[in-house]
């Protein structure tokens, strides 16, 4: 597509990842993110959760097929800036995404969702030699938390000099950039950015917000669509982390569980 058919058009982000129904992450999330950084959120759906703020009841993916014609639709008519993956569910879809984003040169970030916030498991443990073979090979973003990085590596962080091992093993995957989430550690949020050279520590205080449902979705949906927009990576990674850094603090609760981030926390939205 033409610059000149996209005057006045909004950087376009395109989401492949599953859809939570309780509206906190995952798609929705995804979607709430661009719209609040000013980008055009598309979405590939990959797989259908019932969901809420207890935990997943339910999860159903899309067969293959389905996923693929709805990332040739979007791509092939209305073009993409950036990609970003989250819930992919089963080693199939896993390789089917994983070469689409091969075959479209745009930054790609992947978020290798393996369990929910309540500890729901979000991928077959089949899948998790696709994901480090043929997934994490195409992110110019990785964007494992320490339960992830767990799972990927075998590696358990308890500080932040685990950190840089943990970030050293994932990019042997093949990503160009690695983030590692320290979410989990005690003491202020923290998170590792490097790419084998170099290195960035992000750092924002913890809040005494239990209402956390969609954070991982959040920051990885912010960092495309800073890619979109052109940015570099630390200063897309860094802009990310300032907006789910206020989206962590307003955080309000729905439901009997964990609830959401608040999403338009810029705009005196949410649990406001």
């Amino acid at each position: 597509m033409s610059a000149s058919s996209r005057a006045g058009a909004p950087p376009r982000v395109l989401t492949v990842a599953g859809s939570d129904s309780g509206g906190g992450a995952g798609i929705q999330a995804d979607l709430k993110t661009m719209l609040a950084l000013g980008v055009h959120g598309m979405s590939v759906l990959t797989a259908v959760t019932a969901q809420n703020s207890l935990g997943v009841q339910g999860a159903w993916e899309l067969p293959v097929e389905a996923v693929r014609a709805q990332y040739r639709s979007v791509v092939d008519d209305i073009g993409v800036d950036a990609v970003k993956t989250g819930m992919l569910a089963s080693a199939e879809l896993v390789e089917a995404v994983a070469e689409l984003i091969g075959g479209t040169a745009v930054p790609s970030v992947v978020d290798p969702v393996g369990v929910s916030k309540h500890g729901d498991s979000l991928l077959a443990a089949s899948a998790l030699d696709s994901v480090r073979t043929k997934l994490l090979p195409v992110a110019t973003v990785a964007t494992p938390n320490l339960d992830e990085v767990a799972q990927l590596t075998g590696l358990r962080v308890e500080s932040e000099e685990g950190m840089r091992r943990a970030a050293a093993a994932v990019l042997s995957y093949g990503p160009t950039w690695v983030l590692i989430k320290g979410g989990h550690l005690s003491g202020d949020a923290v998170d590792f950015l490097t790419d084998g050279s170099e290195e960035y520590w992000l750092r924002a205080p913890r809040f005494d917000n239990r209402h956390t449902h969609g954070t991982g979705c959040t920051l990885a949906s912010a960092i495309a669509s800073g890619l979109a927009k052109g940015q570099a990576v630390p200063a897309a990674v860094e802009a990310a982390k300032e907006y789910v850094t206020g989206a962590i603090a307003g955080g309000f609760a729905l439901g009997g569980g964990i609830g959401p981030v608040d999403h338009g926390w810029r705009f005196g939205t949410g649990g406001a």
